[in-house]
């Protein structure tokens, strides 16, 4: 028996190989054909930038207007691949509301708002970019009074550029309630009011086209560790479905659409998700159905060969890590972009985060310290006030030590992303990275959080 299973998984694996292969050769020829057409055009393409200016041209979309969506073409260049180190990269992401310098992290603005921070103070530590969660902006307060007040960006008073989550992840991280799922798309018990919602790859694009993000993502199914190989399957196979039905569906002017790719830990699954996403020539791809639960090495294990296979014009999107290591970590395999709410759920425990590891501030050593949270920083917690008054606040229930922890954990996350990309442009992420980890890995003063 146990023979006949092991021929049976190597038989399954070359399957799953020879699939892998042939969307490879698909791919290629795909890329051959597209560059062909490129020198024949003898053209350049647009600029994102210019295609949201001509959302201001007669016959364009107005937020609000009755008119249709602007179709986006999916083969604009929008990323610029500036430096390379090892596999670490610093590049550039063109959105229709500005540059973003990569390596980036985004901060989670879930409901419209990054908790306790106004946008004017997100800007002052550094945030180049937010995120925006299709899920719950659906539910609250709807995707037509956003459109109808001006679009996210105004109705949140942030003028940067915004992704927004399919809501994907929200769907299927919440079992109980998920009641179906099938190949047109889920079945759910909404959080809010616990009636039956659908969402299906349209829907989820077209709550982003209203919402008017700049980075809109594809709705894909997001297994938790530890899951079968046929749920996988499942998922792998739903997810490239979905992303075929959304790839050229109506977009908000200047909108991008990224795929995310899965397949969990199971290396050919993943390598076949990735090779017929790639086929599909999104503007980006996000590599999805990691930080789960599962543990740490075989997660960045899989991070490596994710985002080795996927194109290395386009930029890559580990959604769902924060922490300081984990985010040198997927820098150094050759990721662009990342978000987690860390750095302000963090703080609204009442944590900091600095380089002399993660601090309580309500720990009683605390209530004389002068000092501020983290020498050298420059965020508005650490320039004007001390531990002491910090740890006042915090154990007082104050909001104002929830915000001043806020804008100081952002700021010690967004600064270490810059000197991350700074290290690449000088051809020296490995010395910098292994110095950061290793200040990490010895804090100076005891992890109390």
């Amino acid at each position: 028996m146990a023979r006949l299973l092991a021929r049976r998984r190597r038989a399954r694996a070359r399957r799953t190989a020879r699939r892998v292969r042939a969307v490879q050769r698909a791919h290629r020829d795909a890329a051959r054909q597209r560059r062909t057409a490129a020198r024949a055009r003898r053209g350049a393409r647009p600029h994102p930038h210019a295609r949201a200016r001509a959302a201001g041209e007669p016959g364009a979309r107005h937020r609000g207007g009755g008119t249709h969506p602007h179709v986006v073409p999916g083969h604009v260049s929008c990323f610029t691949l500036e430096a390379t180190d090892g596999a670490a990269r610093a590049g550039t992401l063109h959105t229709a509301h500005g540059d973003v310098p990569t390596p980036a992290f985004m901060p989670v603005g879930t409901k419209a708002t990054v908790k306790t921070v106004d946008p004017v103070e997100l800007r002052a530590v550094g945030t180049t970019i937010l995120l925006g969660n299709t899920y719950h902006l659906h539910f609250r307060p709807g995707e037509d009074v956003i459109a109808e007040l001006g679009g996210l960006h105004a109705f949140m008073g942030w003028d940067g550029p915004i992704l927004t989550d399919s809501g994907g992840f929200q769907v299927f991280s919440l079992r109980d309630t998920l009641l179906a799922a099938d190949d047109d798309g889920v079945t759910f018990k909404s959080v809010y009011d616990g009636a039956a919602e659908r969402f299906t790859p349209e829907l989820a694009a077209r709550i982003q086209t209203e919402l008017g993000s700049d980075v809109a993502m594809c709705l894909d199914i997001c297994p938790p560790a530890g899951v079968a190989r046929r749920e996988l399957e499942h998922a792998v196979r739903r997810t490239t479905l979905w992303a075929q039905r959304q790839r050229d569906l109506p977009r908000a002017p200047g909108q991008l659409r990224l795929a995310i790719t899965q397949g969990g830990l199971d290396a050919g699954l993943r390598a076949l998700s990735s090779a017929e996403l790639a086929a599909l020539d999104f503007d980006g791809y996000a590599i999805g159905g990691l930080s789960v639960g599962e543990e740490r090495a075989p997660m960045f294990a899989a991070t490596t060969e994710a985002a080795a296979a996927l194109p290395a014009e386009k930029p890559r999107y580990f959604m769902g890590i924060g922490d300081p290591e984990g985010v040198i970590e997927v820098i150094a395999r050759g990721v662009d972009m990342f978000d987690c709410v860390l750095p302000t759920r963090t703080a609204r425990t009442g944590s900091a985060l600095t380089w002399a590891g993660r601090l309580n501030m309500r720990n009683a050593r605390f209530a004389r310290d002068p000092r501020p949270l983290d020498d050298g920083c420059a965020c508005p917690a650490c320039v004007r006030f001390s531990r002491a008054y910090i740890r006042h606040l915090v154990n007082q229930e104050e909001i104002l030590g929830l915000r001043l922890l806020s804008l100081h954990n952002l700021r010690f996350l967004l600064d270490l992303v810059a000197a991350a990309r700074q290290s690449i442009e000088r051809g020296a992420f490995a010395s910098w990275s292994a110095d950061a980890l290793a200040r990490l890995a010895r804090p100076t003063e005891r992890h109390s959080a």
